[in-house]
């Protein structure tokens, strides 16, 4: 069975990604792919890889837990979001790395779904966006506290993957960037329903659409039901275009209240972010969603 991991990151479109997944989930049905509800699994997950720090996995495990995940049938492939797989916020950095937990969750779970296919996914963001965030979500009181007086400048989340690999390298891990969302989200649904290029999905512009005028989006989608046959690459130039004309500042804007820090600070950290997602598609068997 080919079973597909959404892992966050936090402060990502997680919430949204499960809710177009399961927008989707009768015509994937179709095509031999479920979509559980995710109370039916998220914490039974979670709760099992944990318990295999201190014991070994049960023979039957893998079958109690599709017994329970799945609504009967035998599907293809299963589509899984667990945002919090890899800790809870106020974890999400520790010792100056992003989840530093990823590898071994990954490394139990590539044990306990030994002889099925399983793929990871995972959205990234910014640290100069990211940080603030997850700090705001800790009981840490400065950000020093926080960072473990690493320099920001310092982690990386191609760290995290290289560790991830390195601990699960027969898990395949598919990244995109969280800025990128809107103009990618259709492609990052087909891939994890593990879809062909360009197959239509339910949702796929809810993103773009979220931060656009109400004219622009009406003219958008004008546009595109007078141009069908537009290729996945004349679509996202399409999207850019709209955007240019029709993007509202207030939803692609972002306020920082990070202790400390500075707008050329910001601006440093942005720029190793754009340097370390060239490291990230690198790294063997890493797939990174781009525009």
């Amino acid at each position: 069975m080919q079973l597909v991991f959404h892992t966050g990151a936090h402060f990502t479109e997680e919430d949204r990604l499960i809710k177009c997944l399961l927008r989707n989930k009768d015509a994937f049905h179709e095509e031999g792919i479920a979509v559980p509800g995710p109370g039916r699994y998220r914490k039974l997950l979670r709760d099992t890889v944990v318990a295999m720090e201190n014991a070994p996995v049960a023979p039957d495990a893998r079958e109690v837990l599709f017994d329970a995940i799945l609504e009967g049938g035998q599907p293809d492939r299963v589509l899984l979001s667990l945002p919090h797989f890899f800790g809870a916020p106020r974890a999400a950095l520790r010792r100056g790395q992003l989840y530093p937990n990823g590898a071994d969750r990954m490394a139990q779970t590539a044990r306990l779904f030994n002889v099925d296919e399983v793929t990871l996914c995972m959205g990234v963001r910014n640290p100069a966006t990211f940080l603030p965030l997850a700090f705001s979500a800790s009981p840490r009181e400065t950000a020093e506290h926080f960072t473990d007086g690493v320099d920001p400048r310092g982690i990386r989340w191609s760290d995290t993957f290289l560790r991830i690999r390195e601990a699960a390298p027969e898990i395949p891990v598919v990244v995109w960037c969280n800025e990128d969302a809107p103009l990618v989200w259709s492609q990052v649904v087909r891939e994890m329903a593990g879809l062909d290029h360009g197959a239509a999905v339910t949702g796929g512009f809810d993103l773009l659409e979220d931060i656009m005028q109400p004219d622009g989006v009406t003219r958008f989608n004008d546009y595109l039901s007078k141009h069908p046959d537009m290729t996945e690459i004349q679509i996202r130039r399409v999207m850019v275009a709209f955007l240019d004309k029709y993007a509202r500042d207030e939803a692609i804007e972002e306020t920082l209240d990070m202790p400390g820090w500075t707008h050329d600070l910001v601006d440093e950290l942005t720029e190793l972010y754009d340097e370390d997602m060239l490291e990230i598609a690198r790294i063997p068997g890493v797939e990174v969603i781009s525009p």
